[in-house]
């Protein structure tokens, strides 16, 4: 097995692991790379829709989004597109996946099908290290306090995304959890800066603009490049991210009018996660 790093903050390439091999000490493995690095990616692994559902049951219960239609035979699989012609790719901004749900997503694995030859790279920033470098008076500020996290609605996630439909079981308004600003990590114990620009929408017990001055704060000390790895895609590579330790942002640097017009699909899988404390 070999790792390289993909920057000082998080992130790692892993070699020498086959991920259709979801044995117990195999899944050891690629468990303890994820809670050390965060993210790590896998490259030329051409698993299947059996085989990625496989990998991620090794992990927890699978859960279905909450408002995107899941493919007809795995409807538990997203499938990603971004046609030639769209210029928005889904995930972009920072976020952390389904921080709305009471038990927002565990950890996230995503295949690559079709990758463009340029653009469509995803960055991720480390959110135990963005608690430990953050301003020690917007620590005291927000420690023991709790935030507001809407889904925004339905439309949110496939207005602007021709080729991905709603799932209609679901209802389409927006709903919304509060959860700690820091939440303690359940595996390793590690404190996390549990926000994100996308959908924390207010600190609890803060009127709206004392709330509004503190979030931005952290918005920006979130993106840090310095917190920060970035991802240059191929197909069939599989990326796993520990959606509780990090926030990532899908760049979305298509510019169809440029030549830059093209195709990229990728394979989601989400494990369901806890209540974060």
């Amino acid at each position: 097995m070999e790792i390289k790093l993909l920057s000082g903050a998080l992130g790692a390439e892993v070699t020498g692991i086959d991920l259709k091999d979801t044995s117990d000490e195999n899944f050891k493995k690629i468990n303890d790379l994820l809670l050390e690095h965060k993210v790590i990616f896998f490259r030329n692994q051409p698993i299947t829709n059996e085989e990625q559902i496989a990998l991620g049951e090794k992990f927890g219960p699978i859960e279905t989004h909450a408002y995107v239609k899941g493919l007809d035979k795995h409807p538990e699989i997203v499938r990603i597109i971004k046609g030639e012609e769209e210029k928005n790719q889904w995930g972009e901004n920072w976020h952390s996946d389904v921080s709305y749900n009471e038990k927002p997503t565990k950890a996230v694995i995503l295949k690559s099908l079709k990758i463009p030859p340029v653009g469509g790279d995803t960055c991720f920033s480390n959110m135990e290290l963005a608690w430990d470098t953050l301003d020690e008076k917007i620590k005291e500020k927000i420690k023991d306090k709790k935030a507001v996290h809407s889904s925004l609605g339905a439309e949110f996630f496939v207005d602007d995304y021709k080729h991905m439909e709603v799932n209609k079981k679901r209802n389409y308004d927006a709903y919304s959890n509060e959860h700690p600003i820091v939440r303690t990590h359940p595996e390793t114990g590690k404190k996390i800066l549990f926000v994100n620009w996308t959908y924390t929408k207010k600190i609890i017990g803060l009127d709206k603009e004392e709330s509004d001055e503190i979030l931005n704060k952290i918005f920006e000390h979130q993106a840090r490049l310095e917190l920060t790895c970035r991802f240059t895609w191929t197909e069939n590579t599989v990326c796993i991210w520990d959606n509780r330790s990090v926030i990532h942002f899908a760049i979305a640097d298509f510019y169809p009018g440029r030549g830059l017009g093209y195709k990229r699909i990728m394979d989601r899988i989400a494990i369901e996660g806890d209540i974060p404390i």
